[in-house]
């Protein structure tokens, strides 16, 4: 009889594991909403309306990111993280989770033409 509630009890409590709803991710409109606020305080500056104020060939518009291989959320966080050339690293004055939401901010503004 101990042997069947041990196992009982066992089989309930891998169910719950199984059963517990994740936590429900951040949507993609807070996502991006994180991006225009990390946008505006570390990336404006330069790139206002996805334009480049240092080296005006290399701007955030969809065209030029094409051109460059930077139109993917993982080329852009490279970027950002990493820096290259004028473009200061933002590795250790952004976290991860900031960085992704500045890079899907990016693209999301890219394609539509940083028109809002």
């Amino acid at each position: 009889m101990k042997n069947i509630l041990s196992i009982v009890l066992t089989v309930m409590a891998m169910l719950g594991f199984v059963l517990v709803r994740p936590a429900i991710a951040a949507s993609s409109a807070d996502v991006l909403a994180s991006g225009a606020k990390v946008f505006g305080a570390n990336c404006a500056s330069c790139h206002m309306r996805g334009n480049n104020l240092i080296n005006a060939s290399k701007n955030l518009k969809l065209e030029t990111l094409h051109q460059y291989g930077m139109d993917s959320i993982a080329a852009i966080t490279t970027q950002v993280t990493d820096g290259k050339a004028a473009m200061p690293a933002f590795k250790g004055r952004l976290n991860a989770e900031q960085i992704e939401a500045v890079a899907a901010y990016v693209l999301d503004q890219s394609e539509k033409g940083w028109q809002s």
